[in-house]
């Protein structure tokens, strides 16, 4: 692992230690398939009992993705964090845009949601890239798509939806995916429409995600940090996609894992080993020991 050049705030000051870590998903917890836009189900065990070690220090672990909500809570079930009755799992769902507690037996309590009207952003994309594809949360279920997504991309059921049904109301999360296409052409996409009030972000492929104005994995977190009484300067956020580089600014201390392209290296205090190697790992042991 090494520190970027020029970082600080609270991961320079002596004595610090995170309070609250913050972890994206895939590419973080997740290794990537080679040649696919999808990860593997399963955490390492060193990534695992570092998470651990971590939460019996003292400190909150938030899972923060672009995810569903849905999605996130696979990925709990594979830490077996749950939460309890005194201490629910934070988790910060749709890049920001739904904020829940997981609690004992499954339960979500949503205590936080954005919305916004997706429907001139998402007509806007269409007339551009007419092959792509929508997708919209159905929060317990699945998506509503208007073409299935390959396999594996999505998690939970897909019901076949008009674009007009779809967006025909208020949503927390957009996705727009075109497999033909690459991720160079849809950051150019987003660059040339201007995509006026949407954020957006994409992925690793052809994958774009609009939410909110103002709505990322940073303002997720800071409504959990303000329930828990803490700032930004305690949380340590690591993290691999471009929907990570806000948290990553906004933390106390961000790390990009080892293969992240380089605007998230960039937007980082440091980077650690990528997540073939259990980079996050590797940072948790940096404070918790291993």
């Amino acid at each position: 692992m090494s520190d970027a050049a020029g970082s600080g705030g609270a991961s320079g000051t002596d004595g610090w230690r995170p309070r609250l870590i913050a972890l994206d998903i895939d590419g973080t917890l997740l290794k990537w398939v080679e040649g696919a836009g999808t990860t593997y189900e399963q955490i390492a065990p060193r990534v695992h009992d570092a998470i651990w070690r971590a939460h019996g220090a003292g400190a909150h672990i938030v899972l923060s993705s672009g995810r569903s909500p849905h999605g996130m809570t696979r990925i709990a079930d594979l830490l077996a964090m749950q939460g309890h009755e005194d201490e629910p799992l934070w988790v910060v769902a749709s890049n920001g845009a739904v904020v829940f507690r997981y609690l004992p037996g499954g339960e979500v309590d949503v205590v936080h949601e954005e919305t916004f009207d997706a429907g001139p952003a998402v007509r806007a994309i269409l007339e551009e890239q007419p092959t792509a594809r929508v997708a919209i949360e159905d929060r317990g279920n699945g998506y509503r798509v208007s073409t299935p997504f390959p396999e594996g991309e999505l998690h939970g059921e897909m019901t076949v939806t008009e674009v007009e049904d779809l967006v025909s109301r208020p949503v927390s999360r957009v996705i727009v995916r075109d497999p033909d296409a690459t991720a160079d052409d849809f950051v150019d996409l987003g660059a040339r429409l201007g995509l006026h009030g949407t954020d957006y972000v994409v992925g690793w492929t052809a994958w774009l995600d609009l939410t909110p104005v103002g709505v990322s994995k940073a303002s997720g977190l800071e409504h959990v940090c303000a329930e828990l009484g803490l700032t930004a300067a305690d949380v340590l956020a690591i993290g691999d996609g471009r929907n990570d580089i806000e948290m990553l600014r906004w933390a106390g201390r961000g790390v990009a894992m080892g293969q992240a392209v380089q605007p998230v290296i960039d937007a980082a205090d440091a980077v650690t080993d990528p997540v073939d190697l259990d980079g996050a790992a590797v940072e948790l042991e940096r404070w918790f020991g291993a």
